[in-house]
């Protein structure tokens, strides 16, 4: 299954990044480059749009951590939209849900951001 990655960036300066398809070892590698890109263009405030993926191995969750600490490195945020059992048992089983902001979808995301402005 191959893995579609694409961005827009929203009128209050969230960047959302659509993924779509399966995050493992062998697709991990086109969403770390465009983390890596967002970040070299400046955009530190990203939500990744996880509900179309399909299944997520630890090599994704580790391009997804390493984003993190790149936005962080900026005074960034990467945040997740998910609300898939499945994949969000990962990040609960991980501890990662202390980690990364969940959102049941984009919307939800960008009013609480605006509600820690």
């Amino acid at each position: 299954m191959d893995l579609k990655v694409n961005d827009y960036t929203t009128d209050d300066g969230l960047t959302v990044i659509n993924v779509e398809g399966e995050i493992d070892v062998y697709t991990a590698p086109k969403l770390r480059e465009k983390l890596i890109d967002l970040v070299n263009k400046g955009k530190f405030h990203l939500l990744v749009d996880m509900e179309k993926v399909e299944f997520l191995d630890s090599t994704g969750l580790g391009v997804l951590v390493g984003g993190l600490k790149r936005v962080r490195a900026h005074d960034g945020s990467l945040e997740l939209v998910c609300t898939q059992e499945r994949i969000l048992k990962i990040f609960r089983i991980t501890g990662l849900t202390k980690v990364f902001g969940i959102h049941d979808s984009i919307e939800e995301a960008q009013e609480k951001r605006k509600g820690a402005k």
